[in-house]
C-alpha cells in the first residue's frame, strides 16, 4: 500500500492529510466532493491528479490538466512515476510519499 502524507494542512486551522493507495486501485485527488481524496486548498483544481497503483506495486500520477499543475521534487509533470521520498504538490500542499510493506512498516 502507498502512504500519501502531508506535514501540515493548508492553513493553519487544518490538519494534515493521509491519504492510502492499495495496489490495483485508482484514486483522483482535487476539491470536488466526486474526488476520492479531497484536497480543499488554495490552487488545486476542482479533479486535479489520478494516482494509480498497479498490481506489480508502481504508483503512477497523471495530471488531470489541472489550472496549476502537478509537481513531482518540484517539477511539473504531465505523467510520472512515483517512488519512497518523492514529494508530489497539488496547489500548496505537498504530500510525501512512502511504501507500506506487508508488514506495516512505511519505507520513505
Amino acid at each position: 500500500m502507498w502512504v500519501l502524507r502531508s506535514s501540515t494542512g493548508p492553513d493553519a486551522d487544518t490538519p494534515a492529510f493521509v491519504f492510502r493507495v492499495r495496489l490495483g486501485s485508482t484514486k483522483t485527488i482535487g476539491r470536488a466532493t466526486r474526488v476520492d481524496f479531497v484536497v480543499d486548498a488554495p490552487l488545486v483544481s476542482r479533479v486535479h491528479c489520478r494516482l494509480e497503483a498497479s498490481r506489480s506495486g508502481q504508483l503512477e500520477v497523471q495530471d488531470l490538466r489541472s489550472t496549476n499543475g502537478t509537481f513531482v521534487n518540484d517539477r511539473r509533470v504531465q505523467h510520472a512515476l512515483l517512488a519512497p521520498g518523492d514529494r508530489l504538490r497539488v496547489g500548496r500542499v505537498e504530500l510525501t510519499i512512502t511504501r507500506e510493506t506487508g508488514t506495516g512498516t512505511a519505507h520513505a
